[in-house]
């Protein structure tokens, strides 16, 4: 591999990992794990969440997101919500004591967000993500190609 194009692509996994890193901060900050926020952040934007969506969405293993879906229905934070589950797959939703918890966290990452957008531009952002997808695609495309 060229030097240039090797030292490009440890500098995208480095930003990557660190712009996860400050959400991983912000989390235990919080004192929320990282993998919590991420339940939290699908309900804010979904209203439910499944198991399945959150590990489709961030990549994590079933084992990881059922421990944290299992105590956070422990916690009394979570329950089901049978007119979002479908078949086996079961949807989960606050409730009233997770709505309580909940708003104040996903508020304060509300703000910073809006800061870091304010600070950056919508514009950029936006451009900033349709080349992140792209980069995922092509990636995952030469990766495919690469194992057969």
């Amino acid at each position: 591999m060229e030097i240039e194009v090797q030292q490009l692509m440890n500098d995208v996994n480095r930003a990557i990992i660190k712009f996860r890193g400050v959400y991983s901060s912000w989390s235990k900050k919080h004192g929320v794990s990282y993998n919590e926020m991420l339940v939290l952040y699908t309900i804010r934007d979904n209203g439910f969440c499944t198991q399945k969506q959150i590990c489709e969405n961030y990549l994590l293993p079933k084992q990881t997101v059922n421990h944290v879906i299992t105590s956070m229905i422990t916690e009394g934070l979570l329950c089901d919500s049978q007119e979002n589950s479908s078949g086996r797959e079961k949807a989960y939703v606050f409730t009233a004591k997770g709505e309580e918890y909940a708003a104040p966290l996903l508020a304060s990452l509300g703000k910073v967000e809006e800061q870091a957008a304010a600070a950056m531009g919508v514009r950029k952002i936006r451009q900033m993500t349709a080349l992140i997808c792209e980069y995922d695609s092509v990636l995952a495309s030469a990766l495919e190609e690469d194992m057969t």
